[in-house]
């Protein structure tokens, strides 16, 4: 059964080895900025401590420091994917990014996991007071607006941005949703 953990340094084999399944090395909702460095336990530990830290520097968006919580999808002490909680909006995450960014490693695909992740990432955003969230995913992934839909996501709209063409969901929190089984 996969859980919802903080970072930690104990995963640093399985995310390394997560992170090469990506052609690009990008992973929505991992935190991962130019520059981070995960070779060494020293550096995949340094980068955790950023990815902890209540006002991550690397999360300042046009001048607005966005405060966030990460968690990572693991399953016995194998790492999954990660999951972003943002706090605040600024308009570029309004019109393009969300609430809510995640990803599952390739090879973990198709089992329900995402779908489980964001049912369970929906009470943390009421807890911090939040009263519908904002997901979005590009206009061809298909499979992640399923995950939203079925996680109640209502499409507001498709709209070409400056990270490209996004649907743009909103789910409402409080609400009962089904019973997602991964």
């Amino acid at each position: 059964m996969p859980k919802l953990v903080d970072p930690a340094v104990s995963f640093h084999e399985s995310w390394v080895e997560a992170k090469g399944e990506w052609p690009d090395g990008h992973q929505d909702g991992s935190g991962i900025r130019p520059g981070d460095r995960f070779e060494t336990t020293e550096d995949f530990e340094a980068w955790i401590k950023r990815l902890t830290l209540p006002a991550d520097p690397a999360m300042l968006f046009s001048g607005v420091q966005v405060t966030a919580n990460r968690f990572w999808i693991v399953e016995n002490e194998t790492y999954l994917g990660a999951i972003e909680l943002r706090h605040v909006l600024t308009p570029l995450m309004l019109d393009a990014v969300g609430h809510i960014g995640y990803n599952i490693r390739p090879a973990a695909r198709r089992r329900g996991i995402a779908t489980w992740a964001l049912k369970s990432i929906l009470p943390h955003a009421s807890s911090i007071g939040l009263t519908r969230v904002l997901l979005t995913c590009d206009e061809q992934n298909l499979p992640s607006a399923r995950t939203i839909e079925k996680n109640g996501g209502v499409l507001e709209d498709v709209r070409s941005t400056e990270l490209g063409v996004k649907r743009r969901y909103w789910i409402e929190l409080g609400r009962d949703i089904y019973t997602v089984a991964p």
